[in-house]
């Protein structure tokens, strides 16, 4: 297991969490495959029923990291060449339908910014509890990109007009926005995270693991499946990353100044 991605059992739960505190918990390839392979194991764990995704002390994710692929950024492909930034794009969006599909309960637990893939992920959970000190936004489009892969994920958990404020606007919600808006079940004081957590563990236990493995299964027909655009998210988002927008948008969100298209007239 890397380090990027720790896992500790107890009992009948078990806490994912994402940890690499230098970059805020940024989603780097091995933190997204180590999330990947714990869905793949817990879908099989019939002991197992409650997962709580947390963030190692100070975020809960900044977002996707761009890693060793930041070289790629306002690069056109050479022709006939395959782009690796496909794959690795959508190798979050498989994270994400497997969040979606655990049969057991997926807490998020925030403490600090959930941004970008971070907000993704917490439209996978079945229950938010979050600190007043926590923020939350998608704020790709204001650096040239678009949130391509978590698009589906934030439009069925919000629904579409407050997933259109989100995702094409980029602004950031406080805690308690973010619970006015659907995105958080319940918001703590700061430094009560994991007493708060503790007590809804306790009460959702209450519940037959069976039971609750069934009704989410029903939920999710009466719902409908999140919309599969992983492959069109991940040609769209690689395709941007390429482009001139996103080389703008991040080289001024880098140096702390406002973006081409944001700077008056």
């Amino acid at each position: 297991m890397s380090q990027a991605f720790l896992f500790e059992r107890q009992g009948d739960t078990e806490r994912w969490t994402l940890s690499d505190p230098a970059t805020r918990n940024a989603l780097s390839d091995a933190m997204v495959l180590g999330l990947y392979e714990a869905t793949l194991r817990a879908k099989q764990d019939e002991t197992l029923r409650i997962v709580v995704l947390t963030g190692a002390p100070g975020a809960f994710s900044a977002g996707g990291s761009l890693g060793h692929f930041s070289s790629a950024i306002g690069q056109p492909l050479q022709p006939g060449e395959d782009d690796p930034l496909i794959a690795m794009n959508r190798g979050f969006g498989d994270v994400l339908h497997a969040l979606c599909a655990l049969p057991q309960l997926l807490v998020c637990a925030v403490d600090g910014a959930a941004m970008g893939g971070g907000f993704g992920l917490v439209c996978c959970a079945d229950h938010v509890i979050a600190t007043q000190r926590s923020s939350f936004a998608t704020p790709e489009v204001t650096l040239g990109l678009p949130p391509a892969q978590i698009a589906p994920f934030v439009w069925q958990r919000l629904g579409d007009a407050a997933a259109r404020q989100c995702l094409l606007q980029g602004r950031v919600y406080r805690a308690e926005d973010a619970q006015a808006l659907g995105l958080v079940d319940e918001v703590t004081h700061d430094g009560e995270l994991e007493r708060g957590l503790q007590e809804r563990l306790e009460q959702l236990k209450r519940a037959a693991p069976g039971a609750v493995a069934s009704t989410k299964r029903l939920l999710q027909r009466l719902r409908g499946d999140v919309p599969d655009l992983r492959d069109e998210a991940a040609i769209a988002f690689a395709a941007a990353l390429r482009g001139a927008e996103a080389a703008a948008g991040l080289s001024a969100f880098a140096k702390k100044q406002p973006a081409p298209w944001a700077s008056k007239q």
